[in-house]
């Protein structure tokens, strides 16, 4: 399987922080469910951290069966539709924005 991330490296603006959890829930999070291919959608809010620096204010995490599924994904519509209304999101946001795509391997935990 494959995981492909968006990692907000830092925060919301001071007294945006509830807005932009909302925006996110309400706005967003319907669309990013829509891409076609996804397997698992999964966002993620830091809660703390043993630094300061970097701080994630969020972490999209999207799960595709194939790095083909991941490719359909961005050239949907409803991916482009997404970027447009995360420039609404982005107006609440300090910092930069980047993604990864992940190998991601399950391993069974003993049930000894």
């Amino acid at each position: 399987m494959f995981i492909r991330c968006a990692f907000f490296r830092g925060r919301a603006k001071p007294g945006f922080e509830d807005q932009f959890t909302a925006y996110v829930r309400n706005k967003l999070v319907p669309l990013w469910t829509r891409f076609p291919g996804a397997e698992e959608v999964r966002v993620w809010r830091q809660e703390e951290s043993d630094t300061n620096d970097p701080h994630f204010e969020m972490v999209l995490q999207v799960r595709y069966p194939s790095k083909q599924a991941i490719e359909a994904a961005l050239a949907s519509d409803v991916r482009y539709e997404s970027r447009e209304v995360t420039k609404g999101l982005l107006e609440m946001f300090e910092g930069n924005i980047f993604h990864t795509v992940f190998r991601a391997d399950d391993y069974a935990l003993p049930t000894d």
